[in-house]
């Protein structure tokens, strides 16, 4: 327990309150701090305060913050290569995260729009999931597949393994698709992070050996958890690297 010294600066008293609280109290990387309108009325000090022990913490390397967002505990986001296809749960395995995965909804439904123009089906199951890494939300999943495919699994079956696992048909790749966004209402509840906070949103299509598609997917991302990276090959004038484009 950090003891007060009536001559340690108040903001000084609160960056060790909050340290401890990191450190001590066994923090995950990128978990939010409370905002600090908060601290301030729990210290019952000023935001200025507060604002000044946060900015020590952040020169010490144990919290940053995003436009947006807010203070979290400071961590490397995971690293996913572009020129890879792997699952969720192999992501987190090469940082040495534990993955778990929560099944959200589990049914069969009438195809959206795009998920049956992507699909060719109007049956599809809809598998919705929140992924976590070492116990905090790290990723609100949606996969939808066609219900002929579907048919074979359990809600079981999809919350012990990844589709890629279980689908029974070869892969012969996926198309994948990243943007940026502000997190809906019902994905801020499930990522803790603020509504209209900064999220990556990521669309994949992923086929069979004969190029139909077999998956389509929704990954969206808390900003401050997850980057992407692509290796570049040099290429001629004019020309986009192979595997990346623009879209308007």
């Amino acid at each position: 327990m950090v003891r007060t010294d009536m001559r340690t600066p108040r903001y000084q008293q609160i960056a060790d309150a909050l340290t401890e609280r990191i450190v001590d109290g066994g923090e995950a990387a990128g978990r939010l701090l409370p905002s600090e309108a908060s601290l301030s009325e729990e210290f019952a000090v000023s935001r200025v305060t507060v604002r000044r022990a946060l900015e020590q913490l952040r020169d010490n390397g144990l919290i940053d913050s995003r436009q947006g967002l807010g203070w979290f505990v400071a961590g490397a986001p995971v690293r996913q290569p572009l020129g890879e296809l792997d699952t969720v749960e192999q992501q987190l395995a090469a940082t040495g995260a534990i993955s778990t995965r929560q099944i959200l909804d589990f049914a069969f439904i009438d195809a959206p729009a795009r998920v049956a123009a992507v699909l060719g089906e109007e049956r599809v199951l809809e598998v919705r999931r929140l992924n976590l890494a070492d116990g905090e939300p790290f990723a609100r999943v949606t996969v939808w597949c066609p219900e002929g495919l579907g048919s074979r699994f359990s809600r079981r079956d999809v919350e012990a393994r990844p589709f890629y696992e279980i689908l029974g048909v070869k892969v012969g790749g996926a198309e994948q698709t990243i943007g940026a966004a502000a997190a809906s209402d019902v994905d801020a509840a499930l990522l803790g992070v603020p509504p209209g906070s900064p999220v990556l949103v990521c669309e994949r299509t992923t086929r069979r050996d004969d190029g139909s598609a077999v998956l389509m997917s929704e990954h969206v991302y808390p900003g401050h958890r997850t980057v992407f990276s692509a290796e570049l090959p040099s290429v001629g004038a004019g020309e986009s690297p192979a595997g990346l484009r623009l879209v308007d």
